[in-house]
């Protein structure tokens, strides 16, 4: 959910969707540089998609053959040794991969998931994660929650004053 600003004005300006307060500037350039990747290997990308398990998903990549990825970017080792909810996302993706930034140590992350090495201008893969496919109903709650999240933040940046109009509700 993008954060909300009320102006002088009345109208509300959305922040950065990519950025709700808990992502660091390096975290922020891992996440833009990956997103680069993976719209040359022409896959559609979103930021923070809440999944059916209530995790969220750093990014949910959607690809040209309906494959589903998630990538999880971590942005120190501290990043990465404090989390234990990413073996989860695999019951959400055909492909789970980490994505960090060259000051991090490749060896730290698990080889049964993909790597990939982004700075703010770019990625590049460095080790495939192993496909596992999602069963038909799995991809297509995954894919709809996908869709339907990318339709509700156009229309929050195309009318920012409907999210006014909504809160009054």
């Amino acid at each position: 959910m993008t954060n909300r600003i009320q102006q002088p004005s009345g109208r509300l300006q959305l922040d950065d969707p990519l950025k709700d307060g808990r992502q660091s500037e390096t975290a922020l350039k891992v996440w833009r540089g990956t997103a680069r990747l993976l719209r040359q290997l022409d896959f559609a990308c979103m930021p923070e998609v809440t999944l059916a398990s209530a995790r969220r998903a750093d990014l949910l990549a959607l690809g040209p053959k309906h494959e589903l990825w998630i990538i999880e970017v971590k942005s120190s080792i501290a990043d990465f040794r404090a989390d234990t909810k990413w073996p989860d996302y695999r019951l959400h993706c055909d492909r789970l991969y980490f994505a960090t930034h060259p000051d991090v140590p490749a060896d730290i992350f698990p080889d049964d998931a993909g790597l990939i090495l982004a700075d703010g201008f770019g990625a590049e893969i460095l080790r495939e994660a192993p496909e596992h496919k999602l069963a038909a109903a799995t991809r297509k709650s995954v894919t709809l929650r996908f869709a339907r999240n990318a339709a509700n933040r156009l229309h929050d940046l195309s009318d920012p004053d409907g999210l006014r109009f909504f809160d009054r509700v």
